[in-house]
C-alpha cells in the first residue's frame, strides 16, 4: 500500500512539473546556473536528478547535458558544486524541526519569519565584506551562493589554507562519475581551505544572530530541546564542507523542491493536496513573497523572465573574508586541531579501542559502541567530543576515534560509497570543539535534562551525569 501511496503522489506532483519545466525562461535560468548560456557552455561537472521518493544525498548523477531529459521527467535538479572554472561557495541556512519535520512546508511564514534575523546578519555580514551573493530560497530556508575563479587571488590563498586527512587527497585523486575525472590537487585543496573560512563564517552569525532568535541557533542540524512545543532549530549548514567537493550537489534555482514529498512518505493529506514547490531566487521581494511566489508555477515561470541566476564572482570580497580568518581565534582554533594527526589505523587496537568506556556516562558509551547511526547524527557526534574534552582529549584523537568507528563494519551499507569517513569526522569534531574553545558554546545545554529534552538520553537511568563533564570541560578550558 505504501508503494502504491507513494506512486499516486509521485504522479500528482510530477505531472504539473513536467508542463512547467516546458517553459523557455525556467530552462534558460536553469542552463545559467550551471554555469553557461548553453548546455554546451555549462561549467559545472554534472547535474542529479530525483523524484518524490529520492533524498537529495541519494539523487541519480547524470551528465550535465542530460538536464533537458530530468525536466521532461519532472525531476527535482541539483548541479555539482564541481566546477570546471570556479570554486563554488554555498552558505545553507534553514528551519529544521526534529518533531514535525512538515512544520516548515505547513506553516512557512512561522519557519521564515523565526529564522529572519539569521538570514538578516548572513546578508550584512557577507555585506560588510564586499560579498554580494546569489540569494534565493528553498522550501526550508535560503542558500547564498557566490563563486572564486580557479586562477583568482583569492583561490590561491584558499588552496594554500587546506588542512585534512591524506585520505582525502586520495579520494579527492579518484575518478568519479559520471565522467571518470578526478578533482585536481588544487581545487581539492582550494574547496578544503573554503571550508575552514565559511566555518569561521558560521561562527560570526550565530554569535551575532543567536540572541536575536526564539529557537535555537547551531552549526549543522543539531538535535536541541524544545523551546515550545517541538524540537526545532535554525540549522547554519555548512556541512557540505564536511564532504569531498565531488560529493556535494546544490540545488538549481527554478527547479522543484521535493523534500516535503521525499521525507514524508507517504505525504499527510496537506502535503497531497499541495501544489508542487519551486526554487527560486529572491528577486526584489523578500522571504514572505517569496513563499507565495514558490507555490505558483505560473509566477515562478513570469519570475524566470527577469531574475539572473548568473553566479556572481566574489573573488575580491572573497580575500576580504580569508584575510578576517586569519585574523581569528577560528583560525587559531583550527592550528591548534591540525597541529596533532589521527593514529594510523594499524594502530587502532592498541589506541583508540582502548578509550575506557565505563568511565563515561552511558549515553557516551552507547553512541561509541552502538555507532550506526548514532554517529552519523550530528547530536551524537557531539555528545561525544564533548565528553571526551572533559577528559582531556586532543580533539583531532576525538574525531580519529569517531573515525575508527566509520571504518569498522557496522553495517553501514553504502554510507561511506562517496563520502570520506576521515574527512566527514574531523569536520564535526573540528565544528563542536572549535565553538567550545573559541567560547562561542559554554556547554548550557550539555546536561542530563537537556539530553533527555532532545531525545538523546540513550541509556535511561544510567548513574551518569554529564552535568560533571560539563564542569570540567569548562575548568579545563578556562585554566
Amino acid at each position: 500500500m505504501l508503494f502504491v501511496a507513494m506512486n499516486a503522489s509521485s504522479a500528482k506532483v510530477i505531472a504539473p512539473l513536467r508542463a512547467y519545466y516546458r517553459d523557455a525562461n525556467v530552462r534558460r535560468r536553469m542552463i545559467e546556473f550551471l554555469g553557461g548560456d548553453s548546455l554546451d557552455t555549462a561549467t559545472c561537472r554534472f547535474i542529479a536528478g530525483g523524484d518524490t521518493t529520492m533524498s537529495q544525498g541519494h539523487l541519480q548523477v547524470r551528465q550535465t547535458r542530460e538536464l533537458l531529459s530530468c525536466l521532461d521527467e519532472g525531476l527535482e535538479t541539483c548541479r555539482s558544486l564541481w566546477d570546471r572554472e570556479s570554486l563554488v561557495a554555498d552558505l545553507d541556512v534553514e528551519y529544521v524541526n526534529f518533531d514535525q519535520p512538515t512544520e516548515a512546508w505547513l506553516e512557512p511564514a512561522r519557519a521564515f519569519e523565526l529564522q529572519a534575523p539569521v538570514e538578516r546578519v548572513a546578508r550584512e555580514l557577507l555585506r560588510g565584506f564586499g560579498i554580494v551573493p546569489l540569494h534565493f530560497q528553498s522550501g526550508r530556508g535560503h542558500h547564498f551562493t557566490w563563486r572564486i575563479r580557479q586562477e583568482s587571488e583569492a583561490c590561491r590563498q584558499l588552496a594554500a589554507l587546506a588542512r585534512g586527512p591524506a585520505s582525502l587527497w586520495q579520494v579527492n585523486a579518484q575518478p568519479h562519475p559520471p565522467t571518470g575525472e578526478s578533482v585536481s590537487p588544487r581545487l581539492g585543496a582550494a574547496f578544503a581551505g573554503l571550508g575552514l573560512v565559511m566555518e569561521f563564517l558560521a561562527h560570526r552569525i550565530k554569535e551575532t544572530a543567536a540572541p536575536l532568535c526564539e529557537i535555537p541557533v547551531e552549526l549543522t542540524a543539531v538535535e536541541t530541546g524544545p523551546r515550545w512545543h517541538d524540537r526545532e532549530m535554525i540549522s547554519i549548514d555548512v556541512s557540505e564542507y564536511g564532504d569531498p567537493l565531488h560529493a556535494r550537489t546544490l540545488r538549481v534555482p527554478f527547479s522543484a523542491y521535493l523534500k516535503p514529498w521525499q521525507q514524508a512518505a507517504p505525504p499527510c493529506e496537506a502535503l497531497a493536496k499541495s501544489p508542487p514547490m519551486l526554487v527560486i531566487p529572491l528577486h526584489g521581494f523578500d522571504a514572505r513573497e517569496g513563499i507565495r511566489i514558490m507555490r505558483d508555477p505560473q509566477k515562478v515561470a513570469e519570475l524566470a523572465r527577469g531574475a539572473s541566476t548568473a553566479i556572481p564572482d566574489q573573488g575580491a570580497g572573497m580575500e576580504k573574508l580569508i584575510a578576517a580568518y586569519l585574523e581569528s581565534d577560528v583560525a587559531a582554533f583550527h592550528a591548534y586541531f591540525y597541529a596533532e594527526d589521527h593514529e594510523p589505523g594499524e594502530r587502532w587496537p592498541q589506541t583508540y579501542d582502548r578509550t575506557p568506556l565505563e568511565t563515561l556516562p552511558a549515553c557516551v558509551r552507547v553512541a561509541l559502541t552502538q555507532p550506526n547511526d548514532l554517529l552519523l547524527r550530528p547530536a551524537g557526534m557531539r555528545l561525544v567530543t564533548r565528553a571526551l574534552l572533559a577528559g582531556g582529549w586532543h580533539p583531532r584523537h576525538i574525531a580519529g576515534l569517531i573515525r575508527s568507528k566509520f571504518e569498522r563494519d557496522y553495517g553501514w551499507g553504502i554510507q561511506w560509497d562517496q563520502y570520506d569517513p576521515a574527512t566527514r569526522a574531523d569536520f564535526y569534531v573540528r565544528t563542536f570543539a572549535g565553538l567550545f574553545a573559541t567560547r562561542r558554546d559554554d556547554l548550557v545545554d550539555f546536561n542530563c535534562v537537556s539530553a533527555k529534552e532532545a531525545s538523546f538520553c540513550l541509556a535511561g537511568p544510567c548513574g551518569g551525569n554529564l552535568a560533571e563533564l560539563q564542569r570540567a570541560a569548562l575548568k579545563r578550558r578556562d585554566s
